[in-house]
């Protein structure tokens, strides 16, 4: 204590000189939500620039390439500089075209024969995270109901469409899951942002989630399409259809549940689900006494109502969980 009403901190001179600090340099002190001190030589908040250097052979297999820039997307880097010994090939161009169209925000910013550079763009205060993941919710959500309108209608150009508004929907989990990162590497982001790690990572939670409900979506489009030609009873196609109905309530409600913080909801849901189980066995004793070649797609379908169902009830349950972290929570 110096002067009888301040504090003085003593730095480690190792971490003042890795930062290139000097002699009346300012620096901010940041109180965490836990109570501990952030300190920061970043006192105006700008957001900092992360540069991945990516040198790559020209033989690389191009399905690592992508996976690579997604990779590095999501990590939260600012930039991406792709460098090559010789000149690029078009299949590795190719996949870059294709990775800016795939993520939202970076764009080709210079180019020559044996470099790119990708810079991001977009500014993450302008996405807020709780609008995205609202927005994969109603796609999602579309999806499965028309999953299974495609089915019983027998109707391809909705099963396409069905498939191809997955890309919307992982397109948006990329998004979050690098602003996620994005957070972590940056401080002064979560507060712009007004939400702090323990609120991200529920979030980014329940996005993976529902990423899946989409995926399973698109399965249930895909084997509809292998048996569009087949007559199916119309009693099998209610009985799928009511299931399709207990797994989409199940869906709506626990999302709702968590923008609203209703446990009591979200607990409703997981007991909800439980008793959805029986419906599911009923319609998998039906299938057993159709040929196989229809049999098998109507179980992967029922299935995937089943996970889809069983996901929501796993957002119910990070509702639970997540409203558990704060002091008080009235019941």
């Amino acid at each position: 204590m110096t002067g009888g009403s301040s504090y003085v901190i003593t730095l480690p001179k190792d971490w003042v000189e890795s930062t290139h600090i000097r002699k009346n340099d300012p620096l901010g002190v940041i109180v965490q939500p836990d109570g501990t001190l952030l300190i920061t030589k970043n006192t105006t908040g700008d957001q900092i620039q992360r540069v991945k250097n990516l040198e790559i052979d020209t033989g690389i297999d191009p399905d690592l390439f992508l996976r690579l820039l997604i990779g590095i997307y999501i990590a939260g880097y600012n930039a991406i500089q792709i460098t090559t010994k010789d000149r690029m090939t078009g299949t590795i161009r190719m996949k870059l075209r294709e990775f800016s169209n795939m993520v939202i925000g970076p764009e080709f910013i210079e180019e020559t024969d044996t470099s790119i550079l990708i810079k991001d763009l977009l500014n993450p205060l302008e996405m807020p995270i709780q609008n995205s993941l609202k927005r994969m919710f109603v796609i999602v959500k579309s999806m499965h109901i028309d999953a299974i309108d495609a089915f019983i209608a027998h109707d391809s150009d909705l099963i396409t469409d069905v498939i191809e508004r997955d890309n919307d929907v992982d397109r948006l989990f990329w998004l979050i899951a690098r602003q996620t990162n994005m957070i972590l590497h940056n401080v002064h982001l979560s507060r712009k942002m007004n939400m702090n790690i323990s609120e991200m990572l529920p979030h980014f939670q329940v996005a993976r989630i529902i990423e899946r409900v989409g995926d399973h979506s698109v399965r249930i489009a895909l084997n509809a399409k292998k048996i569009q030609e087949a007559e199916i009873a119309g009693e099998i196609q209610g009985h799928i259809r009511k299931a399709s109905e207990g797994a989409l309530t199940t869906f709506e409600k626990s999302v709702e549940s968590f923008f609203t913080h209703d446990l009591k909801k979200a607990n409703k849901m997981i007991e909800y689900m439980h008793d959805l189980e029986e419906s599911f066995l009923k319609i998998n004793t039906e299938l057993l006494s159709l040929p196989v070649n229809i049999a098998v797609p109507l179980r992967n379908i029922t299935d995937s109502i089943r996970r889809s169902g069983e996901y929501s009830a796993d957002i119910a349950e990070n509702v639970i969980n997540y409203e558990m972290m704060f002091e008080k929570k009235a019941l």
